[in-house]
């Protein structure tokens, strides 16, 4: 698209970021009949970690009409979740396909450049008009209410966008975090991740070639082991700083200290060589005081990113873009975008959110293991497993939390993430209070 086709259009929402949650606001939007404008600060595609989808990421995908052409990617097939001990011995896997009896049950370890190229191909085919090396500056604003964006294309022309509706899913760089000053951090997550590719590293035989292995760091961490196409395969190491950095700051070197600490990862590794650069991210855990406002909405790692020990981050991305869609469209329709329209989304994201954030507590907990969980309480296996294969929006966890409360201690609720409520309100319709 060209950025002086704008000029003159009105739109009926404008989305911040190409990404699996912004693509996914957008084509769900085009599809109900909204012009949309999606702004994307890269040119895709562009690469991203967070390769392992889990499987509820199948029933979103199916229904923005990507499934087929997934399935003719070259992605190997994750059909579990195992768990490796530092000693090297591994836990039964957790197969997806054993409790869920459905074509879900098998998901796809991506190539996220691929992947999220394929999302926003889609959105164009639904009819969104993309601008990409277009990066959000601010937000254009009457009263408290959000009207529209600035930006700033790649020729370095600073434009502004007009819509009584935006959706920010500018992934961790959130532009309403930042504007408004809305993150808050996980009081306990404060975690480092480090991570690379190898070339050549070991799979494990049949079904298990594809499964993501958490592989622990005997109470000190843990490594991801995710098998990807063309024999590459991405290892990541994850800890508190105090003990990664404890010796040194060179990335490099703590990653190559970490691997002898846990047998199967060197033993995966031994025949592998490392390429590329290590990426390193900290203190990641965190989520927007509020999840929209008037005229503005949250969406993905702009409302809130909770940990990758269990993969949750493209689907809570894909999820909330689509439920956000869902809300947008009822406020189009209403012509109504006072923040408090969109509490119903908040509030239903942060039940998921909530869930998926006490398991990830509970594994942090030295006390705590899936093992011993699942002897104590074998009735809970089947809901543990709901969780892990993000099913988290219609199960009720209380008793499995419950159980999990005897051995390990669990965080309170967290409550903030819903609308805020502005003194000031205003419609498209009326343009006034």
């Amino acid at each position: 698209m060209n950025p002086g086709e704008l000029y003159g259009t009105r739109w009926d929402a404008v989305v911040i970021g190409g990404g699996p949650a912004g693509s996914t606001t957008a084509a769900t939007l085009c599809k109900r009949g909204w012009k949309v404008l999606l702004l994307e600060k890269t040119k895709f595609p562009r690469y991203h970690v967070g390769e392992s989808l889990m499987p509820f990421c199948y029933f979103t995908l199916e229904r923005l009409g990507v499934l087929e052409e997934l399935k003719q990617m070259a992605f190997p097939k994750k059909y579990s979740v195992q768990f490796a001990r530092a000693s090297g011995e591994v836990s039964q896997p957790f197969y997806f396909f054993q409790h869920l009896e459905h074509e879900a049950a098998t998901t796809w370890q991506v190539t996220r450049a691929d992947f999220d190229h394929m999302l926003l191909n889609n959105a164009r085919r639904c009819g969104v008009s993309v601008l990409e090396n277009t990066r959000a500056l601010g937000f254009i604003e009457k009263g408290d209410a959000t009207v529209g964006v600035r930006a700033e294309t790649g020729d370095g022309e600073t434009i502004e966008v007009h819509a009584p509706v935006t959706v920010d899913a500018s992934g961790r760089d959130s532009l309403g975090i930042s504007k408004k000053r809305w993150k808050v951090r996980d009081p306990k997550l404060n975690k480092v991740a480090i991570w690379t590719y190898y070339q050549g590293g070991k799979r494990d035989p049949g079904l298990d070639a594809g499964a993501t292995t958490v592989a622990y760091l005997d109470r000190k961490g843990w490594f991801w082991y995710i098998p990807m196409a063309n024999e590459t395969v991405s290892v990541g190491v994850v800890a508190d700083r105090d003990y990664l950095y404890r010796a040194s700051r060179d990335p490099a070197e703590i990653f190559h200290t970490e691997i002898p600490n846990n047998a199967w990862i060197s033993e995966h590794l031994s025949p592998a060589r490392q390429e590329g650069p290590f990426h390193v991210t900290g203190e990641y855990s965190y989520r927007a005081r509020y999840c929209a406002t008037d005229g503005l909405v949250l969406a993905g790692d702009a409302f809130a990113f909770l940990d990758p020990v269990f993969s949750s981050g493209v689907f809570l991305a894909l999820w909330s873009g689509e439920k956000a869609a869902e809300s947008v469209d009822a406020a189009l329709q209403a012509k109504d975008f006072r923040g408090e329209v969109f509490n119903s989304y908040g509030t239903t994201m942060c039940r998921g959110i909530e869930a998926m954030r006490k398991l990830v507590y509970a594994f942090y907990d030295p006390a705590f293991s899936f093992g011993k969980l699942i002897r104590k309480f074998p009735e809970l296996r089947g809901r543990l497993t709901d969780c892990l294969i993000g099913d988290l929006f219609e199960k009720d966890y209380e008793a499995m939390f419950e159980a999990i409360g005897t051995i390990s201690e669990l965080p309170l609720e967290l409550q903030h993430g819903r609308s805020a409520h502005p003194a000031q309100r205003f419609t498209a319709e009326t343009g006034v209070n």
